[in-house]
């Protein structure tokens, strides 16, 4: 990755860290759930509200590292107007991403999303980048219960 490439990314995730999109409770929310990451502290409670498969509204609130919060802003201005299981699709695209692996998608579609790839260099820290996403997860998949990073 190019410094110049780096340097954007950085941009990005400073800057979804210092101004939250989608930062709030949701009051219609039709889903609830909490995430937490014991090891580091990252705790959040993303809502979502539904309109049949589509993610008519979502937000989240918690406190959590830069990657952590960045990671939440990102995935919730990315996801909002999709379908549930476009949403599961950039899920898993977004876990590839920071693992390293390959993930099927040149910079250019992948987007925001890009901004974390350089996350594969730190793996302790795939845990702050994935526990919103994590949390969105269990909340389409119905489940209730506290998501954890453990």
């Amino acid at each position: 990755m190019s410094s110049d490439l780096r340097e954007l990314y950085q941009q990005v995730i400073l800057d979804h860290n210092r101004s939250p999109r989608n930062f709030k409770e949701l009051p219609n929310a039709t889903k609830r759930v909490e995430g937490y990451n014991p090891l580091c502290g990252d705790h959040y409670t993303v809502f979502v509200e539904l309109d049949g498969d589509v993610i008519k509204d979502i937000s989240f609130t918690g406190n959590g590292c830069a990657i952590s919060k960045s990671s939440a802003s990102v995935m919730t201005s990315s996801v909002k107007g999709k379908r549930t299981d476009d949403a599961e699709k950039m899920f898993e695209t977004f876990h590839k991403l920071v693992l390293g692996e390959p993930a099927g998608l040149s910079e250019a579609e992948l987007g925001r999303l890009a901004a974390f790839s350089g996350v594969s260099e730190f793996p302790a820290r795939v845990k702050c980048a994935t526990l919103a996403w994590h949390t969105l997860h269990s909340a389409l998949q119905g489940e209730q219960e506290v998501v954890t990073t453990e």
